[in-house]
């Protein structure tokens, strides 16, 4: 069993780390709020730390679960950051959806310490972190990989190497590009439906074991039906994540016009006060 850390006890953060401890692995957590952390340990095998650092020395893991690009380099290469304590040899695992620049730059820092580095942002929402059962996308060194997979198959169901550093986070980039889309077909869908007089359930009923099938409608349609958004991913998050895919077709030349047209979507759901609403609430866009 190895030694770890887990920095950021968020919705996903919390029951990974959990995860981690249920495997027999040693656990300390680092939260910004000390309570979470203290939540975390009466509720798991492990114990807690007031820093990055102090919860990362020694390790021979170090997981990260933050908000973005400027929380991760807090958490980091800040002085009380990881990276300023962990052992030479060991390895840092960031799944925080963040850049994929980020993430090139923390390899270099990490690599000049001697201290593997992957970025490995993850999918499956809040439920799939519970579950244990979440896909995780991956960049970094081969070695690297083969050390830390046993170690993150604790809360993964599927996991693979797509690269070298930054490729975790573009493939991250490439689901959110792909659930914009189908949330968006999905919502124009649930609107048709209420405007044609059909039956909701009994469509989606049929539907959903076609070829419009999908996770979406198998696990949103009755809710956009019934209008509850109080679960799951919140649009502010989607739109964070958006953000970065728009910044990184930018850069490389990307044509992606249902994104953004969906991220300007998504900020009308802002507008209504829907931030903290789940993403399937593009359909509240055509309620007024």
């Amino acid at each position: 069993m190895a030694k770890t850390a887990f920095i950021g006890l968020g919705t996903m953060g919390f029951p990974m780390a959990g995860h981690l401890a249920a495997q027999g692995h040693e656990v300390c957590v680092y939260n910004r709020s000390t309570a979470k952390a203290e939540t975390w340990v009466s509720q798991h095998a492990g114990k807690f730390a007031l820093t990055p650092a102090e919860a990362a020395k020694d390790a021979d893991f170090v997981f990260i679960c933050v908000g973005n690009d400027d929380d991760l380099r807090s958490v980091t290469t800040a002085e009380t950051g990881v990276l300023n304590s962990m052992k030479s040899g060991s390895v840092l695992i960031d799944h925080t959806t963040a850049s994929a620049e980020v993430a090139r730059e923390l390899y270099h820092a990490a690599v000049e310490k001697g201290i593997g580095f992957l970025d490995a942002p993850v999918s499956g929402g809040q439920a799939g972190a519970e579950q244990g059962v979440l896909s995780v996308m991956i960049g970094g060194d081969d070695a690297v990989y083969a050390k830390a997979e046993p170690i993150i198959a604790s809360f993964a169901r599927s996991q693979k190497l797509m690269g070298g550093s930054g490729s975790g986070q573009l493939a991250k980039m490439v689901n959110q590009i792909c659930i914009a889309g189908l949330v968006q077909g999905l919502a124009e869908a649930v609107h048709f439906i209420k405007k044609s007089g059909l039956d909701g359930e009994k469509v989606f009923d049929v539907i959903q074991h076609g070829a419009a099938g999908s996770w979406q409608m198998a696990n949103r349609h009755k809710t956009m039906l019934n209008d509850e958004f109080d679960f799951g991913f919140a649009v502010d998050w989607m739109r964070k994540d958006l953000s970065i895919a728009l910044n990184e077709a930018r850069k490389n030349g990307a044509q992606l016009p249902v994104t953004a047209l969906v991220d300007q979507f998504y900020a009308e759901v802002q507008q209504k006060g829907g931030g903290r609403w789940d993403t399937s609430s593009l359909v509240k866009r055509f309620n007024s």
